[in-house]
């Protein structure tokens, strides 16, 4: 009887106490209205990232639009640098001449 004397009683005590603790909790957590808990959690979760996922398709369609507009734009603005571009060249040969008719023959 003398390991009895080696047993700590207030760490018995914690570790009966962590056991009861435990298997309460157990039957707890899987008790009827802990599942209704997890129901409307669960539920509150899906509503959250439908919700998530609409806002989410709705800025990438957004980010959709505003890349083809700026592709729109800059392909308007190069056509036109392309058109200037060309006036310009044009506009030099139809310069030259109109200086060489112009000129005062000698």
């Amino acid at each position: 009887m003398s390991f009895l004397k080696k047993i700590d009683g207030k760490k018995t005590g914690i570790f009966a106490a962590g056991v009861l603790f435990g298997t309460a909790g157990i039957k707890i957590l899987s008790s009827k209205d802990a599942k209704k808990v997890y129901t409307q959690c669960t539920a509150a979760v899906l509503r959250a990232k439908k919700c998530v996922m609409k806002t989410a398709t709705n800025i990438q369609e957004n980010a959709q639009d505003i890349y083809a507009e700026a592709q729109q734009i800059n392909d308007t603005l190069e056509n036109q640098e392309e058109y200037a571009d060309e006036s310009t060249v044009a506009g030099e040969d139809t310069t030259a001449e109109e200086t060489e008719a112009s000129a005062p023959e000698e």
